[in-house]
């Protein structure tokens, strides 16, 4: 069960990473980063910048269900150490290389990063229901 809450746990600091590369572009772009309206200027962002925002807004969403997945399996009793323990750190894999390839303008990669992702809180949520 380890592996799976330091994942639930790498998962929910991953939108605190883009907003730490998000930070920077509005520095370079604005010259401060505007921490009275953040979400506006976030808004305002261009290139790179706007794709870190973007990256940051879909880990926040890919993350709930990865967490609703993982509240599924441990519900349903699925056994931690099998599928469950290689599922989890594939996603987080994915989702760290989904914001790369996003910030980076890798289209196709994000694309197959967002895929691998939510194939594997997908596959958590079958081995669950195989269980229950």
């Amino acid at each position: 069960m380890i592996t799976q809450i330091v994942c639930l746990l790498i998962g929910a600091l991953l939108p605190y990473l883009w907003v730490g590369v998000t930070a920077r572009y509005r520095k370079r772009q604005f010259g401060d980063i505007g921490l009275s309206e953040p979400r506006a200027q976030a808004r305002q962002l261009s290139g790179a910048g706007a794709r870190a925002w973007g990256a940051q807004m879909n880990a926040w969403e890919a993350l709930l269900v990865f967490a609703a997945a993982n509240g599924a399996a441990l519900a349903a009793g699925v056994e931690p150490t099998g599928d469950w323990a290689l599922a989890a750190p594939l996603w987080v894999a994915a989702r760290v290389l989904h914001g790369a390839f996003y910030v980076a303008g890798q289209a196709g990669l994000r694309l197959l990063a967002f895929l691998t992702g939510l194939a594997m809180s997908l596959w958590i949520f079958w081995l669950a229901l195989a269980v229950a």
